[in-house]
């Protein structure tokens, strides 16, 4: 008699659909910020953009570490052994309040001098505010980063409801900060800012309160007995820092084409800023889709059942590619009215409308494949490849094709997104290409 899937159509249903709401809900909450910020001043929005470009790189590297710890504790729950999965998950919320609270002195202590390093060029008015800026989102970053090793372990046990329930209620909280703070108190960046830290810090006390919880599958108590054990340390960062290092090597190269775009003039940076937020919205449904598939093959391989983790790549894969054909199509239509309200100039409104259009035609095309595939061979360990690849493959397409388009050629910012079309095209044949081989299943993550 043949044996039944792991995950029924309904798991699978009630698994990514809080995923992909949520996923959607926090990128809108972005668009809703920069039409607050934009509101503002060119200069607002130019110093968010560049600040928010240093903040994506660090929460998507607590987010990767915290990855590291559900894999583990996704591959234990598929073992049937709870004990050990508990372990993991202790561990990682204890590895990530260390990590980033390191973190955030620094850039604390830092931030005026990391400034400049990186965005020098820019003028005056807009480093005084993304100054100003960084420095109550570098506040946030510890409460951030155990917001996602919560929510990463409550994926992890099939939980993706909790998660997406606090985050509807924080980015309700964001918006209201946001349209006090700014406009009632008239804050500018700084209420941005702030709406930001207080959201975030709502977020970290509720998901640990309720991981607290016993009826949870996985839950962590006692926080303050809680004790190094560094071999699952080491564990989890041996799936968490490759991972971690891919993630920060693509916001650095971010970065490296932010310090490109910074030197076109406000006109260019508000454009990119705005096209950079709507290029989000439309891939975040496919990357809830994502998220949802590393706790399905992490259990899958953790029971020892590789064709499965091979059937349900494939099945989301498709799943995420029906997404992204769907949201690219919706984004393009609300790109120009987004732009009105947003109260760009008209050069700005229409460059970015420009950038929109060519992302909508190429997005459905690479993208799918490029990421997809790559979330599911990474929750059965396979981090390193994904890691060689991505940094590959980022720093010759996206960024040095960027920047020689843009610099040499004078293409403008236009450039950005002809080195990510390449990059996701490379990326799309090389993962491919490693998922048909099966050498992904190969790696052992737990004992």
């Amino acid at each position: 008699m043949k044996e039944k899937h792991m995950f029924s159509n309904r798991d699978l249903f009630l698994l990514l659909l809080p995923l992909i709401v949520e996923q959607l809900l926090n990128s809108l909450m972005g668009t809703v910020d920069t039409i607050m910020v934009s509101n503002v001043g060119s200069e607002a929005i130019s110093a968010v953009s560049l600040v928010d470009s240093i903040c994506v790189l660090v929460v998507q590297v607590f987010s990767a570490l915290a990855a590291g710890g559900a894999i583990i504790c996704s591959q234990y729950i598929g073992r049937k052994d709870e004990r050990a999965a508990n372990r993991a998950a202790s561990q990682v919320v204890f590895t990530v309040a260390v990590i980033s609270f390191v973190l955030m002195v620094l850039c604390l202590l830092f931030r005026r001098p990391l400034l400049r390093l990186i965005f020098g060029a820019v003028e005056p008015e807009v480093m005084s505010a993304a100054q100003v800026y960084f420095f109550f989102m570098a506040m946030s970053f510890p409460f951030i980063a155990l917001y996602n090793a919560g929510s990463s372990v409550f994926r992890a046990q099939k939980n993706t409801r909790t998660p997406m329930v606090i985050s509807i209620i924080s980015n309700g909280m964001n918006i209201a900060g946001n349209a006090f703070l700014i406009w009632g108190l008239r804050l500018g960046v700084a209420g941005a800012a702030l709406a930001t830290l207080g959201s975030r810090i709502f977020c970290a006390v509720v998901v640990l309160w309720y991981l607290r919880k016993t009826e949870n599958m996985v839950c962590v108590r006692d926080y303050r007995r809680i004790r190094p054990d560094f071999p699952l340390i080491k564990r989890i960062l041996a799936i968490g820092i490759p991972s971690g290092v891919e993630n920060g090597m693509f916001q650095f190269g971010k970065l490296a084409i932010q310090s490109t775009v910074s030197t076109l003039g406000t006109a260019a940076i508000a454009a990119q800023a705005m096209t950079n937020i709507m290029e989000n919205v439309n891939g975040v449904g496919a990357v809830g889709v994502g998220i949802g598939l590393m706790t399905v093959v992490g259990q899958c391989i953790g029971a020892g059942r590789r064709d499965e983790a091979r059937y349900y790549i494939k099945k989301l894969t498709i799943i995420a590619e029906v997404t992204i054909i769907i949201s690219c199509l919706a984004v393009f239509l609300i790109t120009r009215p987004v732009t009105i309200l947003g109260g760009m100039e008209k050069e700005s409104a229409d460059l970015c409308m420009y950038m929109v259009m060519w992302i909508t035609i190429v997005k459905p095309i690479s993208w799918t494949l490029s990421f997809i595939p790559a979330y599911g061979m990474r929750a059965a360990g396979d981090v390193k490849f994904s890691m060689i690849v991505s940094c590959t493959t980022m720093w010759l397409c996206r960024v040095s094709l960027c920047v020689f388009l843009c610099r040499v050629m004078g293409f403008g910012p236009i450039a950005v997104w002809i080195g990510m079309f390449a990059d996701w095209t490379v990326r799309a044949v090389i993962f491919t290409a490693r998922f048909i081989s099966g050498k992904w299943v190969e790696h052992k993550v737990i004992q």
